[in-house]
């Protein structure tokens, strides 16, 4: 009966030990297993950021060529802004001195019906 106690001892601790082992490999496996989708997890971040980062990259560069096509109309406004400032100016001066050539026209033409009528006025007296 002794060897049938130890042959049952034998088979239990080999159970045991082959679970112990089996315990181990599959801890192993298990922290290869986490390490491995942690390294996945880091990867898929990052190439998550970095899609992100490339939008907002280029969103800024975006922004930043409008800020300056912005600016450079506004200089081109503000520089046809003053050329049409300065010919409104030329086409008010241009119609006073038109105004005052009508005006100069006008005051020749009295006079001229002013110095008719005077010398009208002088052959009627002389022929008189």
């Amino acid at each position: 009966m002794e060897a049938a106690g130890g042959q049952l001892e034998a088979a239990l601790l080999h159970i045991m030990q082959r679970h112990h082992h089996q315990s181990l490999h599959q801890r192993n496996k298990t922290e290869r297993a986490k390490v491995d989708a942690v390294k996945s997890a880091a990867r898929v971040a990052d190439l998550l950021v970095a899609t992100v980062d490339g939008g907002v990259q280029e969103l800024y560069i975006n922004e930043r060529r409008i800020e300056f096509e912005a600016r450079a109309l506004l200089a081109t406004i503000a520089r046809y802004k003053k050329q049409t400032d300065q010919w409104l100016a030329a086409t008010n001066a241009m119609n006073s001195v038109l105004k005052e050539i009508g005006d100069f026209e006008n005051w020749m033409k009295i006079m001229d019906f002013d110095c008719k009528s005077i010398n009208a006025a002088i052959r009627n007296i002389h022929q008189s």
